[in-house]
């Protein structure tokens, strides 16, 4: 399985490939795949973020729907990226990985087998477009 962040404003280098899951035909080995934490260089993580978000004194905004709140941020490597319930993401070179562990008050989240899994049970794959979910 390969994870590209995909960007609707900028251009950036696709995020490297994740680790494959081993085959579905041993049942031990993906269990144990599937409930490793989320960690380590090569992990995926997002936390939600409801409230407006200001990066320099000044509201991030999407550029697609004008949505000025309920955002979803994702961390992978050193990059994060803001994601639109409209589905418009890109890159935010304001908001460090450091940056991104302090909004994360809990480390054990809900863990999706793919990332766009994640996103669809989150809301936060287009069909919420234009709703603020509270």
């Amino acid at each position: 399985m390969t994870l590209v962040l995909r960007t609707t404003d900028r251009t950036t280098e696709p995020a490297p490939a994740l680790p494959i899951p081993p085959a579905r035909t041993d049942p031990l080995l993906q269990l144990q795949y599937e409930t490793q934490l989320a960690d380590g260089p090569g992990a995926t993580r997002c936390v939600s973020h409801p409230h407006e978000f200001a990066l320099g004194g000044i509201p991030v905004m999407c550029s697609t729907c004008r949505a000025r709140r309920d955002w979803l941020l994702i961390n992978h490597a050193h990059n994060v990226w803001i994601r639109c319930r409209c589905s418009n993401q890109w890159l935010e070179p304001e908001i460090s990985r450091a940056n991104f562990d302090a909004l994360i008050v809990s480390p054990h989240g809900t863990t999706y087998f793919t990332v766009e899994e994640g996103l669809a049970a989150l809301g936060f794959d287009g069909v919420f477009a234009g709703t603020y979910l509270e």
